[in-house]
């Protein structure tokens, strides 16, 4: 097949998420090229779309200029071009790596290369309409819904899933919910909150296959030989940042690819951003840290002073009630490390009744993390005082770091 040559751009990008979308924006005579046939949409929002709350086109993003549908197979470090999977070669001066990141798919038994009919991954604007029909084809009959992994992911997954009128069990196999973001007991009310909802929670609870018939999945297997009726099942275990390309390309890759303040990579006219870069040891995997580096990286191509020292990300996440369930949204925020270490101090405030709690963790003189659920009214403050990481004034009492001003 004959491919034609693009004259140079300045800039490519190859991904059009959300910090793909952000460049496209900001980066004047940018191209961008992505897989998907979508417009650049705000995947923080997909839950919503899921739950039957807003329209696909509403969680849009500003326009931009993305070359839809496409797939890069190859990056040509030595002559600067990036080869396309429908024969277009395109030139660049400086090449941008949005890749982002695939659903880790488990190994379970009964599932393969293909995987079975009423399984989902939970990742893209395609795997959410796809759940969406399916429970649409079974509406009226009570459709059955496994969800496996109790992370953010799983637990958005979850309660969307109950708000479109399914019968959700969500099957953990930690020992509570989303473990990288809370405590013990913060975990306890979003469990309370999710079977509030109808959610049948399941933690402690690992998954060993999934049992098919006629090429679709009927039950989710656990390791003690419990079997879950399901007509559909998400898979919701995390991700892995897409480093095919890079790795591919002979650029530095660990656990993402690698980059330094400038995100830039081992070859100094290729950077990363987002899901697939890895800064300083740190693969984020979150909306927050992507934007944030797309911002500085349209600094660094424009040529102005700026540097990425890393990302305090914080974890904010509304869980509303179906209109014929419990009122009200359950609003949750985390944020650093929750969980206390010997030797710090740890202050909370519940209230079981209203499912309000506050905590709080101070290692020596600085706010290490914390976990607010019910109001957020101090999330602000608190989350700019452990952002800025500077030492707590000697006058502040503890207390004081969970009301409402923060203290101060």
């Amino acid at each position: 097949m004959r491919t034609k040559t693009e004259n140079a751009a300045r800039v490519v990008v190859i991904g059009a998420g959300m910090a793909g979308a952000r460049l496209a924006a900001r980066v004047p005579g940018v191209t961008v090229v992505g897989e998907e046939t979508h417009a650049p949409y705000n995947r923080v929002l997909l839950a919503e779309v899921l739950a039957g709350r807003y329209a696909a086109e509403v969680i849009a993003l500003p326009p931009a200029e993305v070359r839809r549908g496409v797939r890069v197979v190859r990056i040509d470090r030595a002559d600067r071009l990036v080869h396309c999977d429908d024969g277009g070669v395109v030139r660049y001066e400086r090449l941008v790596l949005a890749t982002g990141s695939n659903p880790v798919l488990p190994p379970l038994r009964g599932l393969g290369d293909a995987m079975p009919d009423g399984v989902h991954a939970f990742r893209t604007l395609d795997d959410c309409l796809a759940l969406r029909a399916a429970v649409r084809q079974h509406t009226g009959a009570g459709v059955r819904a496994v969800v496996i992994g109790g992370g953010l992911l799983g637990v958005s997954a979850a309660r969307a899933l109950a708000a479109s009128g399914a019968q959700v069990v969500l099957a953990q196999q930690g020992e509570h919910l989303m473990e990288r973001q809370l405590d013990g007991e913060s975990a306890g009310l979003l469990r309370r909150h999710l079977e509030s909802l109808g959610v049948e929670v399941h933690t402690e609870c690992r998954v060993r296959g999934l049992r098919c018939a006629d090429g679709a999945v009927r039950a989710v297997e656990l390791a003690d030989g419990y079997e879950l009726a399901a007509e559909i099942t998400v898979l919701a275990c995390g991700v892995r940042p897409r480093t095919g390309l890079a790795r591919a390309a002979g650029l530095e890759v660990r656990n993402g690819i690698v980059v330094d303040d400038e995100l830039r990579t081992s070859d100094p006219y290729i950077h990363a951003v987002g899901d697939c870069a890895e800064h300083r040891g740190a693969v984020y995997g979150l909306a927050g840290p992507a934007l944030e580096q797309a911002d500085v990286l349209v600094d660094v191509l424009a040529g102005r002073p700026a540097r990425y020292e890393g990302t305090r990300a914080l974890t904010r996440l509304t869980l509303h009630g179906p209109a014929a369930g419990p009122t009200g949204p359950f609003d949750l925020a985390a944020f650093g490390d929750s969980r206390p270490l010997p030797g710090d101090d740890v202050v909370r405030l519940a209230d079981a009744t209203r499912g309000a709690y506050r905590s709080v963790v101070v290692r020596g003189d600085r706010l290490a993390g914390g976990v607010l659920l019910g109001d957020l009214a101090a999330v602000g403050t608190l989350a700019r005082t452990w952002e800025d990481d500077e030492p707590l004034p000697a006058e502040t009492s503890l207390l004081h770091l969970l009301t409402h001003d923060g203290g101060f």
